[in-house]
């Protein structure tokens, strides 16, 4: 095998000048040890998901009526306003197998990959699965947000190793979606942007390097340049895109004003004003068509909202509120829970408000919402809450409330990579491995 240096680079030509693109870190570097609308076609289907800490309570949430017109208990009263664009999933269980109950950990990545976790991450999130799928014409493959204000605050991985860094601040946020790079594609005019047409060159001029160079390295480093690569053709079509006049949107209509960051804390007004701010601009991003693929986290898994007054933020107060003798729950926890409800119920609500089509946006999305535990006092990864909003492009019923019986969230998973087009036979390992699509909830 050829050795190469670190200081190895494709070349190209553009223009009649020289254009180099580096490369990744690659095991030949190292010593021996290793050290757009079409018009008249149909409405192109989203996916998205939201996620947060520390469940509920499950007296107090789960409703009692299974079926269409649920009942709205305490902690889920919020609802109200869009129930009948929500599935409740109750009862779902991360099954962990020979793996141990990582807490705050095992119960979401269960519901985002599939697979009990032993270490970290064990795979690809379930949204860049299906940004693989659906994301490669947009402007971005997929966007990730957060409401706490911590860019480490993310459900999303590009693999074992990679996350996918949430978007913290609004007024960054909406720079990076609506600033000087945007394309409105209502504009009455169009003019390519010189400085994506230097990128697209630049990747066109080294892309034909590829198969020389894999030919020079073992098979662990093929694999790492085909990864990047692959990123990179990414690039190339993303540029490719921009390239295009985009076909005029009628519910695209930026945002006219730049918005102002709400404090840095975690109170749980802030966070809420925060997430208000970050779903409007996510919002007319899809409506803009400038994303297929979303992700929003209000809270963390080990969530630290805290309530003005109260000496304990949200995690500390499940493990040391007292129950209620005459509630037989926790107040002050399902106070938090509670506005987490409320601020899911703003989150679905926001995508009603786009008209799109004869419907609205949610129409034609689903969103998938996880959390990390099933219970808020113990921990456990039984009795988990999942939710969905949309309808998937007229696919999916919504406003059931479905009792799983202990079931792994990924049959709801599974069933959604299948709505999105992605031909897999089956999703998840061992017992939270599936290969039935949820017949009871489709068109």
């Amino acid at each position: 095998m050829k050795k190469l240096t670190r200081r190895k680079a494709l070349k190209g030509m553009l223009s009649g000048g020289a254009v180099t693109v580096a490369l990744p870190l690659l095991d030949c570097f190292l010593n021996d040890s290793g050290t757009a609308l079409a018009a008249g076609a149909p409405m192109p289907v989203r996916f998205g998901t939201w996620g947060y800490g520390l469940g509920g309570t499950s007296s107090i949430m789960v409703p009692k009526k299974i079926g269409a017109d649920y009942d709205l208990p305490e902690e889920i009263a919020s609802w109200a306003r869009v129930r009948d664009h929500i599935n409740f999933y109750s009862n779902t269980t991360a099954h962990m197998d020979a793996s141990p109950n990582n807490n705050h950990f095992t119960g979401w990545v269960v519901g985002r990959c599939g697979i009990a976790p032993s270490g970290g991450i064990p795979s690809e999130t379930i949204d860049t699965t299906i940004a693989n799928r659906i994301g490669k014409t947009t402007r971005y493959m997929s966007l990730t947000a957060t409401a706490t204000g911590d860019v480490t605050n993310t459900y999303s991985y590009v693999n074992k190793v990679t996350p996918n860094p949430a978007e913290w601040s609004p007024l960054k946020f909406y720079t990076r979606l609506f600033g000087p790079d945007f394309q409105d594609p209502n504009a009455p005019s169009f003019t390519p942007d010189p400085r994506v047409m230097v990128r697209k060159s630049v990747l066109s001029g080294v892309m034909d390097q590829t198969q020389t160079l894999l030919k020079t390295v073992g098979s662990e480093d093929r694999q790492r340049i085909d990864q990047y690569f692959t990123g990179l053709r990414q690039l190339e079509n993303q540029f490719a895109q921009r390239l295009t006049k985009p076909e005029p949107i009628a519910s695209c209509i930026a945002p006219g004003q730049a918005p102002v960051d709400p404090p840095m804390n975690k109170e749980v007004a802030t966070v809420q004003l925060r997430h208000r701010m970050m779903t409007e601009l996510m919002v007319m991003a899809v409506a803009c068509d400038q994303t297929r693929v979303f992700n929003m986290a209000f809270s963390a898994a080990f969530s630290a909202l805290v309530k003005p007054g109260f000496p304990q933020p949200y995690h500390t107060c499940t493990h040391e509120d007292p129950i209620d003798p005459d509630l037989g729950y926790q107040p002050n926890s399902s106070w938090f829970t509670r506005r987490t409800m409320e601020s899911w119920a703003d989150f679905v609500e926001a995508f009603t408000k786009v008209k799109e089509g004869d419907g609205t946006l949610l129409d034609n999305v689903l969103i998938y919402a996880t959390t990390d535990v099933g219970n808020a006092r113990t921990h456990a990864v039984d009795d988990m809450p999942v939710f969905t909003a949309g309808r998937a492009g007229g696919k999916l019923k919504s406003g059931l409330h479905i009792d799983l019986k202990g079931a792994s969230p990924t049959v709801v998973g599974y069933t959604a990579l299948r709505l999105m087009g992605v031909d897999v036979p089956s999703w998840g390992t061992l017992s939270n491995q599936t290969s039935e699509v949820f017949n009871e909830v489709l068109v």
